[in-house]
């Protein structure tokens, strides 16, 4: 496991994220992702080995006999990785350690580097209040070094207190993504405690273009889950709009953590209902380690 602090990762992000998926790559088998097949062109009897999910299980359960649906052409996976960069991706456990932007921008950078290796084309958006960048989805070296340096280029700047709206930069990547494409989200999701059906709603709208979600939910478990601090007073500031609250931590901390634990829980079973692959990030983990866990799960099911 690497050591990793905010300024050498602001200075090497690139490098540190080929340093992360060499780490991991040798233990995956295969790619863990895939193109998208375009046309359907027949069925043919399952051999030992084929991916199960290219199984018609419709025609099984008419004719007791495994089928598997072939196409005319696979193409190229598409990716589009989607940050968060509003004011309270900025936190993080204490002075100097991994904000949650900063995990973010390194697996999103790993995973451009994994897109890379596989020659598959990727896409970078942006979004604090709005979505505030989307680049083109190409698959060229030049492109991928240049979403890095936007990746490099959040990891240095101070975002302006305002708030977040995921739903509205979701919604606005789903009506500029034309073609069907995997969509990644790294977010913390703390403007929508509030508003859960407005973000689930732009995700279904990716969902209905036929886009495929991944969404990794990153929180800091010790203090923003488990709201672990010392009996004494505490001056809380909201870092998206600079309001701030005087309290003694346990005199809340129960109300606090069902409230969270019943959020958490929500997103969960939203994910689960859309059909959206949620991935649960805390701070504490290595970045290679939640990456490996993920990608080799894929591994496994394709």
């Amino acid at each position: 496991m690497m050591n990793i602090t905010q300024q050498n990762l602001s200075d090497n992000l690139e490098l540190i994220a080929k340093q992360v998926v060499e780490g991991f790559i040798i233990g995956l088998h295969k790619s863990p992702f895939h193109g998208f097949s375009v046309e359907f062109a027949e069925h043919r009897l399952y051999n030992q080995g084929d991916a199960l999910r290219h199984v018609d299980w419709k025609v099984y359960g008419r004719t007791d006999k495994l089928f598997v649906k072939k196409y005319e052409e696979e193409t190229n996976l598409r990716c589009c990785l989607v940050v968060d960069t509003s004011a309270s991706m900025q936190f993080a456990a204490k002075d100097g350690g991994m904000r949650k932007i900063d995990f973010a921008c390194l697996a999103s950078a790993g995973l451009i580097q994994l897109l890379k290796r596989q020659l598959d084309a990727s896409a970078l958006a942006l979004f604090s209040n709005g979505l505030d960048y989307l680049s083109d989805c190409r698959s060229a070296h030049s492109h991928y070094r240049m979403l890095t340096n936007e990746l490099e280029k959040q990891l240095k700047a101070t975002p302006a207190q305002q708030p977040t709206n995921a739903a509205k930069a979701l919604h606005d990547v789903a009506e500029q993504m034309h073609r069907r494409s995997l969509i990644v989200v790294f977010s913390d999701m703390m403007d929508d405690a509030e508003h859960i059906d407005e973000l689930f709603a732009a995700l279904q709208h990716l969902k209905y273009n036929k886009h495929e979600v991944i969404l990794f939910h990153i929180m800091e478990g010790n203090k923003e889950v488990e709201f672990n601090f010392d009996n004494r007073p505490y001056e809380f500031v909201d870092m998206e709009t600079g309001e701030k609250l005087k309290l003694q931590p346990n005199h809340i901390k129960e109300q606090y953590t069902q409230q969270v634990s019943s959020f958490r829980k929500e997103v969960e079973n939203k994910c689960h209902q859309y059909h959206i692959d949620m991935v649960e990030v805390d701070l504490s983990q290595p970045v290679e380690q939640v990456l490996y866990a993920f990608l080799l799960k894929r591994n496994k099911m394709l």
